[in-house]
């Protein structure tokens, strides 16, 4: 008999997989059939709302919980731990008591009756005012790194720039908030319905706190209203809503109003950038020296990673964190990545200018600073950014549309091009999963991870279907709950590896223990098998239909377990990617239209290509929303983040997309690595790109992110 492995079928003879398959869930989603957390309401649910700090920073001197328990419908308070009186408040939003009550309103009037005085503190709210933070005592120098002479490698340059770059902190704005519905169904045992990118990870979260067995909490998660990164923990108000359904003895629901969820849900942190860039006569890039710092929050980190992707030999790298009283950071869709391309890009993109080169190909002559000569993955992708590049550059018509700085002008419009790098890890993430095939040759699979919206059930269905020979239609996939086979958190691009890596080995098998009772029913060589359109071939030959296969493992089916990542083939890891932007600017009321967008991706071995086509333009769009608009607005004086609704935090609508253009690179190099993941490589560049392509029809660079229509305007008034 041949060797079984457990490889991805030759791209040729893929019936499903790679191909572009809708969503199983689509349906149940644009129906609203779909349940999230905050759908669910069983009978006798409370609702619980928060009293969150007004300050910026201070100390609790007294609280009194006890006049809310005399408003009708009010039926329980919980005290945030570390909350009391001698508490400490850390930034604005601050959760400090939950109140559990009949109805929202009550929930409401019973936060309004509480008793609190504060002692206010100096806050500290500035991102950009370096020195300030200094005097204030609110900088953390982090990390001095230095490779080479830089000093001489600046002597000798032929081109250096000088500048300050900088991108402000966005925050996370999930359609659905945070929270959790929780009830006891028994004495000990909680069932959570969490907002959550993290099932199989979040029940000892509310065990621990909670002192229970975490084998005796089930998290639930059907479905998510967006997560990007923010959504891995229980929280603090979600061990809240657990504790007021266990002293209430009702299910009881608390997820976060908008204002609060901006505030608290966590933001991806700032990055600023002072730095001399410089480079020989051939568009070379000799040395960097660099001191870039920003702020995550009360903790004071900042960023890393810069430069980014191409890093000079000779570099010295500073790195200051900030301590601010602003909500804290989570991880948000390629942590660090974003900020780092658009502080590295923008930098290298003005030195091109300078030496008067198209930035096309100052990029292109400095793909060898991109990793080691040494890692055979970092030899890899600089192969691979040349042929992107190339590919972008076509969709782009950029070397025809290309001129300097300033120099295109259509009517009253001025036009320009950008372009920027990113990489990706994207390894698959840890997982297990069981796969049943019952006796009428349908086929489940229970696997305890979660679908973020991205198509995970679906990725389970086509690597099921095209592993069996089966409609996708005929795999039913079950997954959102802690209580089957535990899987990793979606997070790091790690999700769509993670699951169908383990749902290929056990489907495999499976299929193989079938085709040894085919063997032994029909008499042929197991070796000869296939599975394809529902029936099992011998070379050109059929021997049976599926369902007949199916049969042969009697009336109780057959189970199969899988687990991953394993070194096999099936997934990997490292992509690269590149972005180019066409946008206009009206330099009478500075705003700047998106003409055509470009991405254009590598991410090994495709599922779903709808699939990955749509995650790469809903990245685009967020790069458009951080790059023209998006921005945590803090006030200095108050110390509130005075942008914090829907209304005046700014994201973008249809009309302000332009044409967005998406080609996966997939050569049979690319689908022969295996699966790499997608989430977060295509938001990473868009940032840098438009910031290029503004600077190049303005002339002149705006320094910071977002490209606001006041910015613009200020840039431009600059002599």
């Amino acid at each position: 008999m041949p060797e079984r492995t457990v490889a991805w079928k030759p791209r040729s003879e893929n019936k499903v997989l790679g191909t572009y398959v809708d969503r199983i869930d689509g349906v149940e989603k644009a129906t609203g059939r779909a349940k999230y957390s905050t759908d669910i309401n069983p009978a006798g649910t409370l609702f619980a709302k928060l009293l969150v700090s007004p300050h910026a920073y201070a100390k609790i001197k007294s609280l009194d919980v006890e006049p809310a328990s005399h408003i009708p419908g009010v039926r329980s308070a919980y005290i945030f731990p570390g909350r009391e009186p001698g508490g400490q408040i850390l930034f604005e939003g601050h959760p400090i008591v939950a109140i559990a009550a009949d109805t929202p309103a009550q929930a409401d009037d019973g936060i309004k009756a509480i008793k609190i005085e504060y002692e206010v503190l100096d806050h500290f709210v500035s991102e950009t005012d370096l020195a300030a933070a200094y005097e204030r005592g609110r900088a953390k120098p982090q990390k001095t790194a230095q490779e080479g002479d830089v000093g001489a490698a600046i002597a000798d340059a032929d081109g250096t720039v000088t500048g300050f770059y900088g991108i402000h902190t966005i925050t996370h704005m999930c359609l659905e908030p945070h929270g959790s519905h929780c009830q006891w169904p028994a004495e000990g045992e909680l069932l959570a319905h969490l907002s959550t990118q993290n099932v199989s990870g979040t029940p000892n979260q509310f065990a621990q706190p909670l002192g229970i067995d975490a084998a005796k909490v089930t998290v639930s998660c059907d479905y998510i209203g967006g997560g990007f990164g923010s959504k891995f923990s229980a929280d603090e108000w979600g061990v809240a809503c657990a504790a007021l359904s266990r002293q209430t003895g009702h299910p009881v629901r608390l997820h976060l109003d908008r204002a609060t969820e901006m505030k608290i849900g966590g933001v991806r942190p700032s990055g600023f950038l002072d730095v001399t860039i410089a480079c020989d006569a051939d568009g070379k890039i000799t040395a960097w020296d660099g001191h870039h710092w920003g702020t995550s929050g009360p903790d004071g980190g900042t960023i890393n990673q810069v430069p980014y992707v191409i890093i000079p030999k000779n570099r010295r790298v500073r790195t200051t964190g900030i301590v601010t009283n602003c909500g804290p950071s989570r991880a948000w869709r390629a942590p660090n990545h974003p900020q780092a391309c658009a502080l590295t890009d923008t930098v290298i993109d003005d030195l091109a200018a300078e030496m008067e080169m198209d930035p096309y190909d100052m990029f292109l002559a400095n793909l060898d600073l991109v990793g080691s000569d040494a890692n055979e993955k970092d030899v890899y992708r600089r192969g691979i950014y040349a042929a992107e590049m190339e590919v972008a550059a076509k969709l782009m018509d950029w070397k025809g549309k290309w001129k300097g700085r300033g120099k295109w002008t259509e009517g009253n419009e001025l036009h320009g091009l950008g372009m920027a790098l990113h990489t990706w890890g994207g390894r698959a993430g840890g997982g297990k999963c069981t796969v049943r095939i019952r006796p009428d040759g349908t086929v489940e699979a229970m696997s305890g991870t979660q679908d973020l919206g991205t198509g995970t059930r679906t990725a389970i269905a086509i690597t099921l279907a095209e592993t069996f020979g089966i409609p996708v239609t005929a795999v039913k996939v079950n997954i959102g709950t802690s209580k089957y086979p535990a899987c990793g958190g979606s997070g790091g691009s790690t999700t769509i590896g993670g699951v169908t890596g383990p749902h290929r080995r056990a489907g495999l098998e499976a299929l193989w223990k079938i085709f040894d009772l085919v063997a032994a029913k029909f008499k042929v060589d197991a070796g000869t098998l296939t599975a394809v359109d529902g029936q099992v071939l011998s070379g050109d030959k059929k021997v049976c239909s599926w369902p007949d296969a199916a049969r042969l493992v009697g009336p109780m089916g057959l189970e199969v377990s899988g687990e991953g990542p394993k070194d096999d083939g099936l997934t990997n890891d490292q992509v690269a990617g590149v972005q180019m932007a066409h946008v206009a600017v009206d330099p009478e009321t500075g705003i700047t239209r998106m003409v055509k967008y470009v991405a254009v991706q590598d991410i090994g071995t495709i599922i779903n290509r709808k699939a990955a086509e749509s995650q790469i333009l809903g990245a685009m769009i967020m790069c458009i929303a951080y790059a023209l608009s998006e921005e945590r607005i803090m006030d200095d004086v108050s110390g509130r983040f005075i942008n914090a609704n829907l209304k005046d935090y700014k994201l973008p609508r249809i009309g302000d997309i332009g044409e967005l253009v998406v080609e996966l690179y997939e050569p049979d190099s690319e689908y022969s690595r295996g699966v790499v993941g997608l989430g977060e490589p295509p938001v990473i560049s868009g940032g840098a790109a438009i910031s290029n392509a503004v600077a190049n029809a303005l002339g002149k660079r705006i320094p910071v992110l977002p490209l606001t229509p006041k910015r613009v305007l200020d840039t431009l008034s600059i002599a």
